[in-house]
């Protein structure tokens, strides 16, 4: 007996849309307002649980690393960095000389005060994070490579042990709590919205958005490949050949993390020694977020620019730098990165549980699988750089006198 094909996210994302805009549009207020008490609800438990994600993955992560990769943690982690801070910076550029061509004064005049007009939850239940987003990155470096040192002497293994468990406990919570809620989440926001007028000025800005973004990541990443091939030696065509399997795989599961196992055999093909391509794909999985970084930096300079509100390189700039730390946390669950970046967004102005946070959400996460599909085809580009310094290291090593 064959099973049924269950609905994907981003269908259903689809729907959740469509169903806000309905709700909004036709419902008696007192009926949307119960649907808005949910998104409202569901956004608390959504803040409680992102320091937890952060903890769970990265800890985890860090502490896993084989035995004597400080040395390459930190080559791959700054390269990895650095790439996620020039994809968001290339997008900011962008985005600013473009976006005005099509939101423009107007557009912010349409939209207004994003608060008014809206409708109030009926209740509201008061839920703050146990540790804050910054401190929970902090702790979970700290943790990861302490237990990483341990575990190269002998050590450790019942922190290793206890942490591997804690990151099941929060995949389980995404897999059967949020991710399938995210639709009605949606769909509150966006009925909210209805109710407010702005939606379908809204959509009609973001269409325009996806038409510049989603050849963005292409660019970047085929950018990525040929600077990773001519320092390596190796052709960027063939690699990008390779990586499709990979890019196909991420485009279905909108998950870094499912992934790598498929990312892992892109990089063998790539001639990327083994001991390099099993802990540069993985880790870059974590903390390698150029694709989301670019949709991020987009998404937040057309809001911003749709409100009238400021968006200079003094604003955005240490939000790119903060964002990619803080994404750390993403390849949890789909969507994972703009949940993240959820925190950071009154760094420039856009509060972290309002409308417009809800309304990033809802357009970061119709795109995210050409977002997760960039992140992981640089991945394997780091991958080669970092095989390439790896065996520069060895070469280096071999010629010194004993």
């Amino acid at each position: 007996m064959e099973k049924k094909k269950k609905l994907g996210l981003v269908p259903k994302l689809i729907i959740g849309i469509i169903v806000g805009i309905l709700a909004g549009s036709f419902l008696p207020h007192g009926i949307v307002r119960i649907l808005i008490t949910f998104s409202t609800l569901f956004a608390s438990f959504l803040k409680f649980v992102i320091p937890f994600i952060i903890i769970g993955f990265v800890t985890a992560g860090i502490a896993d690393l084989a035995s004597g990769a400080g040395k390459l943690l930190g080559i791959t982690t700054a390269i990895s960095y650095g790439s996620t801070l020039i994809a968001g910076t290339i997008a900011y550029f962008i985005a600013t000389t473009v976006f005005p061509k099509f939101i423009d004064a107007s557009v912010a005049s349409q939209i207004g005060d994003p608060e008014a007009g809206m409708l109030s939850a009926i209740f509201n239940i008061p839920l703050e994070p146990m540790v804050d987003v910054t401190a929970a990155i902090v702790f979970a470096f700290l943790m990861g490579l302490g237990i990483s040192s341990l575990r190269n002497r002998g050590k450790g293994e019942v922190l290793f042990n206890f942490f591997m468990e804690f990151q099941d406990v929060i995949t389980k919570t995404l897999s059967t709590v949020i991710i399938p809620l995210l639709p009605f989440y949606i769909a509150g926001t966006f009925a909210n919205i209805t109710v407010a007028g702005e939606v379908w000025t809204i959509l009609g800005v973001f269409w325009k958005v996806y038409v510049i973004v989603l050849p963005l990541h292409v660019v970047y990443i085929t950018a990525m490949f040929i600077v990773a091939g001519v320092y390596g030696g190796k052709s960027p065509v063939q690699m990008i050949k390779n990586q499709i399997p990979a890019w196909l795989t991420a485009v279905g599961t909108q998950s870094s993390a499912a992934t790598i196992p498929v990312n892992v055999e892109s990089a063998k093909k790539n001639g990327v020694s083994t001991q390099i391509r099993e802990f540069v794909v993985p880790l870059c999985a974590t903390i390698h977020l150029a694709g989301s970084m670019i949709s991020l930096t987009s998404f937040t300079v057309a809001v911003l620019m749709m409100n009238g509100m400021p968006f200079g390189p003094a604003i955005m700039f240490p939000f790119i730098a903060t964002l990619g730390i803080a994404m750390v946390a993403a390849p949890g669950a789909p969507g994972g990165a703009v949940m993240s970046a959820l925190p950071f967004l009154p760094m420039v102005g856009i509060p972290s549980d309002g409308g417009l946070a809800s309304l990033m959400i809802a357009l970061y996460i119709t795109q995210d699988s050409f977002g997760t599909a960039a992140n992981v085809s640089g991945d394997n580009a780091i991958a080669v750089v970092v095989d390439k310094i790896n065996d520069n290291m060895n070469k280096k090593n071999a010629q010194k006198p004993v």
